[in-house]
């Protein structure tokens, strides 16, 4: 699944942030930029103390190595682009390397399992260090200390909405990731017997995944050139009108490539809920277990299993 490029992630970003009223014209004094790039050391060190300082730091997640590392690069490419004259255009050629490393950090954490709370905490610290040492250096002119201090809030906050953005984005990356491949794993199609399928379905049988049921029971008819599947529902939890719709589609699929299609796991409550329904399976065969469908299956293709009462030695 491809993640989203740089001009497009930057463009939703943009839009969240104008309809939110949080746009804003950003323009840092000189002597403020150079404190902050002859401090960048001292800035990087507080961050990290803050950092490592969270007891919700996940240690398990990510090394302290990594971590700096990545503070080290954010913080490098944050300062030198606080050098223009105007932050308010975030789609500028200036923020594309801080906007892609907050980007790439914030999908790889979502990857990586962290919490949305410890993903915005990277930026949350980072903006702590930034307001701690322009305290230290010009605390003493209180005005200047809140026009600066205001202007690296707005700053801060705006490259915080850019985290949870992207963070969003890869969770939905690894959710729909993660279904893909539950559902390739919950729809296997069997071989019990040569010319014989078994496909057990567990949990709700939705639109998307009867395309998958129909889509891999049909290639292994073809593959396999068997003539007879048994479709095993003891682990759907409950069957309504729409889940015996899809049933009767991937039976009708099924015969159109010359085999005949077996439901076994029918219990009673099933039963029941289907004549309370009115939906009519009457020309589709149905089992109750998949032993007595497989029974019929091996009767249909006169097939007989027998017990060997004793071994001749």
């Amino acid at each position: 699944m491809k993640t989203l490029s740089i001009f497009r992630r930057k463009t939703l970003i943009v839009k969240f942030i104008q309809d939110r009223n949080l746009a804003y014209q950003f323009t840092m004094s000189l002597n403020s930029y150079k404190l902050l790039q002859n401090k960048k050391k001292n800035i990087l060190e507080k961050w990290m103390n803050n950092q490592l300082s969270d007891e919700g730091l996940r240690e398990d997640l990510i090394s302290n190595e990594e971590l700096r590392y990545q503070s080290e690069e954010l913080i490098d490419a944050l300062v030198s682009n606080l050098s223009g004259e105007s932050f308010s255009d975030l789609m500028s050629e200036e923020w594309n390397s801080v906007i892609e490393i907050l980007s790439g950090i914030s999908i790889t954490r979502a990857r990586q399992g962290f919490s949305p709370r410890e993903t915005g905490n990277f930026v949350f610290t980072l903006k702590e260090a930034l307001l701690n040492v322009l305290q230290e250096e010009i605390g003493e002119d209180s005005k200047l200390l809140f026009e600066e201090s205001m202007k690296i809030t707005r700053l801060m906050d705006n490259l915080s909405v850019i985290t949870f953005e992207t963070f969003i984005k890869g969770r939905e990356e690894v959710i729909l990731r993660q279904t893909d491949e539950i559902t390739e794993i919950s729809t296997p199609v069997i071989r019990v017997w040569d010319g014989i399928l078994a496909l057990p379905i567990i949990g709700t049988l939705d639109s998307a995944r009867t395309q998958v049921v129909m889509e891999n029971l049909l290639q292994e008819i073809v593959d396999t050139g068997s003539s007879i599947a048994i479709l095993d529902i003891s682990g759907v939890p409950a069957v309504d009108s729409l889940v015996a719709q899809h049933l009767i589609k991937t039976v009708s699929a099924t015969r159109l490539m010359g085999a005949e299609c077996i439901i076994s796991g029918i219990r009673p409550e099933i039963a029941q809920t289907v004549v309370h329904l009115g939906i009519d399976l009457s020309n589709i065969i149905t089992k109750a277990s998949l032993a007595s469908a497989l029974a019929y299956a091996f009767k249909t293709m006169r097939l007989e299993v027998r017990k060997i009462n004793s071994v001749q030695k």
